[in-house]
């Protein structure tokens, strides 16, 4: 078995797993870098960087009534992120801003 196959496998077992819980609450990506994930992260958040969000949210989330909420560093990259994703038919997503925000948003304690 190839990479390439185990990966579609892994993705399409992610999508049908996670497509039970997508329905009951929002789904919450990090859509910084990876370097910027590795040093501050909320954990349990996917991260997908803004410019492979369309392909990767496609895979995991293939439902577009999906609630997906997108941060970054300061609203950019995931307002991107959004406009991306909402041109690709989904349709309830949005933009939290930071990753402060996000945490906010939560009722995390930011770090």
């Amino acid at each position: 078995m190839t990479f390439q196959s185990t990966k579609h496998i892994v993705i399409a077992l992610m999508a049908i797993l996670l497509s039970a819980t997508a329905h009951a609450e929002a789904v919450w990506i990090d859509t910084r870098s990876a370097a910027e994930h590795f040093f501050d992260n909320i954990p349990g958040d996917a991260r997908i960087s803004h410019s492979e969000i369309v392909k990767e949210v496609r895979a995991l989330y293939p439902d577009k009534d999906t609630e997906i909420r997108l941060y970054c560093l300061s609203g950019v990259r995931s307002g991107k992120a959004m406009n991306a994703l909402k041109g690709a038919g989904y349709q309830n997503v949005f933009n939290a801003g930071g990753i402060s925000d996000a945490r906010v948003e939560r009722g995390l304690k930011d770090q």
